[in-house]
């Protein structure tokens, strides 16, 4: 399948120091840019689950993934391109607002679904999360009010269904 040089790619590995750097490096000598990465424990300490958005070509890939599954600590890699998941992300904007335009920034907060977390006599920060385009379409119509601050989490993403991720 072609993926237009994207791809979401989750790893179940040991909860160890060093196992982040060994699989950028898989990454990195593949010509592969990491465009986001998540990584956190699971249900145990024990193992951590890396999400990662990578972008190259879907012939290296196949190669990266199956270097990345010979590795002593990757227990299981798969590209999820094609697959039915679930995949989210979290930012918090912090938007110059004067109380005079807050019920302006309030408005677009609604309609987005997003959060008030902070406010302040001249800033409010808000928290939003779903997909990219909707964080991107958010972060767009708050541009007009001087946004002050932006973060945004990786992607992080689940398979639907009773399948297990990875």
């Amino acid at each position: 399948m072609q993926t237009n040089g994207r791809h979401r790619i989750s790893l179940l590995v040991s909860n160890k120091p060093g196992v982040l750097s060994r699989i950028a490096l898989v990454f990195a000598r593949r010509g592969f840019n990491i465009d986001s990465l998540v990584a956190s424990t699971t249900t145990t300490d024990e193992y951590s689950r890396m999400n990662i958005e990578a972008s190259g070509d879907d012939k290296t890939l196949h190669l990266m993934l199956a270097q990345l599954n010979r590795l002593v600590d990757v227990i299981h890699a798969v590209d999820h391109i094609g697959e039915n998941i679930i995949q989210r992300e979290l930012a918090l904007v912090k938007v110059q607002c004067p109380p005079e335009r807050r019920t302006e920034v309030l408005q677009i907060t609604d309609t987005f679904r997003a959060q008030t977390v902070d406010i302040s006599e001249e800033t409010i920060t808000l928290q939003i999360t779903g997909n990219s385009d909707k964080l991107d379409a958010f972060q767009t119509m708050l541009e007009p009010f001087q946004i002050k601050e932006l973060v945004r989490t990786g992607k992080v993403l689940m398979s639907r269904g009773a399948e297990s991720t990875a």
